[in-house]
């Protein structure tokens, strides 16, 4: 059992020396510690030299502990923060990525720019995990009309928690790919689905590889296959105007734009940057 720390700086001190001498983020102790404290980051530098509780001192090295055999912290948490908002996670869920933050942003601009805003908009996000997407949206256009959908029963299980504890309505509908929704038309339709192909699977942190879910990850035809698949369903369940938005692998831009193109000859097809410069979404404006 290791040493009983003090006060709150040298628990922190130690573990994340700890976390770096087993190859983990050394700032990962500092989330755990606030976890274990419910203290923002303001809070926890304001009492930084504080005495820590043998209990709470506990609490924290056993979370620092699982973390260093690599099972990610936000699982250990069990919440993640995407767009400003806490989402429950566990490992039936993919943890929100920040630049999928990226993609409520196009979303919000696209939308203002493509409808009347007294305009009742349909939104369906394919592949919820957790609900990161789809609730999101709905907190930031309160006016549109979200469905969202997963394979996953125990997925949508996160994200109705999610849509619960945010109060964000959303309807949920359970089923593979589009079938859930495919009797109806769209004004929006977006997805982060499984891009990852098998070859890539040695490339991937074990935080990802040996705790996320494989279903939520990876897809056939180097991690083409959902992108194909839906690019063939979907000219008709939209709308005019109406656009599509999916996000994608940093060398996938070319092919989905093409998916799309073909699908869509008379429409604006688009592969978009995130913030590093990285290919990371595709919109397809039907107009």
């Amino acid at each position: 059992m290791i040493r009983m720390c003090k006060t709150n700086f040298e628990a922190l001190k130690r573990a994340s020396s700890f976390l770096e001498e087993n190859n983990r983020e050394k700032e990962v102790a500092r989330y755990l510690l606030q976890h274990v404290l419910q203290k923002k980051y303001s809070d926890l530098m304001m009492t930084i030299y504080d005495e820590i509780t043998p209990v709470a001192f506990k609490t924290f090295w056993g979370y620092v502990d699982e973390h260093a055999t690599g099972r990610p912290f936000q699982y250990i948490i069990g919440q993640e923060s995407f767009y400003g908002r806490d989402f429950l996670v566990n490992e039936h869920v993919l943890i929100p990525r920040p630049e999928t933050e990226e993609l409520i942003e196009e979303v919000k601009k696209r939308t203002a720019k493509l409808f009347e805003v007294s305009q009742p908009i349909k939104i369906a996000d394919i592949g919820t995990g957790s609900g990161a997407i789809a609730l999101t949206i709905k907190k930031e256009i309160p006016n549109v009309n979200v469905t969202a959908t997963d394979i996953s029963p125990e997925a949508l299980t996160v994200a109705k928690q999610n849509s619960v504890r945010l109060k964000a309505e959303v309807e949920f509908r359970q089923g593979d790919l589009l079938a859930p929704i495919a009797k109806q038309k769209w004004d929006v339709i977006l997805s982060n689905p499984p891009y990852i192909g098998a070859h890539e699977a040695e490339s991937l942190s074990d935080t990802v590889i040996d705790y996320e879910p494989h279903l939520a990850l990876f897809a056939e035809e180097d991690g083409l296959q959902l992108y194909r698949k839906m690019a063939e369903q979907l000219p008709g369940m939209m709308n005019t105007p109406s656009f599509i938005g999916f996000e994608i692998g940093y060398e996938q831009g070319p092919a989905v734009q093409k998916m799309l193109q073909h699908a869509f000859p008379h429409s604006l097809v688009e592969v978009v940057q995130d913030i590093n410069k990285k290919d990371r979404f595709v919109f397809c404006t039907i107009n």
